[in-house]
């Protein structure tokens, strides 16, 4: 089983595009240098009537690179889609999309949380009548401390707890904030392997179009 496959974060309905070549953007967050970094690019599916689909094309696959702080990026691709025009007359069901699509070129991170060690009680247990509020207690040094006690019974007893970190190791892709079929004239660049730009990070070539790399379905 391939666990790192393509992940769909958005999808346009492209039924019907007079245009060639499409432009889209994109944001991301919590793209950090070597520790989570994602590899993107965009595909084009064609839906049949039974809720199944078949990737079409794809573009190339772009590495996006992080920053050693948090930052915002945005991402930028013109893309020459290669998908047919209009309707598929062969019924009238089909249509095709264009997905941007995501997976971990570096990470997940795995963040440690912070262990204490506290009065602690299975969450609900009741505070009133099962804490003896402060009570003495004699260090190894004879010296007495006025420390937080509980009742001998009760829910409430010394334990490690941790505490998980708020961050939870992972970067955000946004979906799509357009996907807009666009001429030659306002987007020349676009060719069938994608043009690429990305601000908040570093960008670089990752590899080919290739339509027979596993992706999940939706």
């Amino acid at each position: 089983m391939v666990s790192n496959k393509w992940s769909s974060v958005s999808i346009a309905n492209a039924t019907g595009l007079v245009f060639d070549r499409v432009e889209c953007k994109f944001i991301t967050d919590f793209m950090l240098t070597d520790k989570r970094e994602a590899e993107v690019r965009l595909a084009a599916f064609k839906h049949f009537g039974n809720a199944q689909r078949e990737i079409v094309s794809a573009s190339a696959t772009v590495n996006l690179i992080g920053s050693t702080t948090r930052q915002v990026g945005v991402g930028v691709i013109r893309w020459l889609h290669g998908i047919p025009y209009g309707w598929d007359y062969a019924d009238d069901t089909t249509v095709y999309t264009i997905e941007l699509q995501h997976r971990y070129k570096s990470g997940p991170e795995h963040p440690k949380g912070r262990t204490i060690y506290a009065i602690a009680a299975p969450e609900g247990s009741a505070v009133s009548g099962n804490i003896l509020n402060w009570g003495y207690k004699q260090d190894d040094e004879g010296r007495w401390w006025w420390i937080p006690t509980y009742r001998s019974g009760s829910a409430w007893a010394p334990d490690f707890v941790t505490v998980p970190n708020s961050d939870e190791g992972t970067y955000s892709i946004s979906p799509m904030h357009y996907c807009v079929g666009l001429p030659e004239s306002r987007i020349p660049e676009a060719s069938a392997k994608g043009w690429f730009w990305f601000r908040g990070g570093g960008i670089t070539y990752g590899r080919d179009p290739d339509i027979t790399e596993p992706y999940f379905s939706v």
